[in-house]
């Protein structure tokens, strides 16, 4: 299947060449290195059409963050489902001692999830001093 054609007056018929000077094109390959989506006529045809140029911005300091975020995140979620595991396992057996061991474990669980939750904070603690510094 093949793409639908262009209307009339929406189509790009006429070729334009410039020269730019060294300053100006790297100017322009810096605002074109910020925008992955879009190629240099493209870039060069928003222009023309006083339409709005978007600009991505990428914060390489918050990649170790994010990175550590995500592996919290996991290592919740895994403390999580430990905890679900040992609570049925608790409701499984009508024995106290029994009880009493799935409870001891469960609340070594509940230890794990207070120590990553304050490694939590800290890191929201560095992310608010950046975002909330302005």
């Amino acid at each position: 299947m093949g793409r639908k054609k262009t209307p009339e007056d929406k189509e790009l018929k006429h070729r334009l060449y410039t020269r730019v000077n060294d300053r100006k094109y790297a100017e322009l390959r810096a605002i074109l290195d910020t925008n992955p989506q879009k190629d240099m006529s493209a870039l060069l045809r928003d222009i023309l059409h006083d339409r709005r140029v978007k600009v991505f911005t990428h914060d390489q300091t918050l990649d170790n963050l994010m990175e550590e975020l995500a592996l919290l995140r996991t290592e919740l979620k895994a403390i999580g489902v430990n905890i679900n595991q040992i609570t049925h396992k608790f409701n499984t057996y009508p024995e106290t001692t029994k009880k009493a061991l799935y409870a001891k474990i469960a609340f070594e669980e509940y230890q794990a999830i207070d120590a990553k939750v304050n490694t939590l904070l800290v890191i929201i603690e560095k992310l608010a001093k950046k975002w909330l510094s302005a």
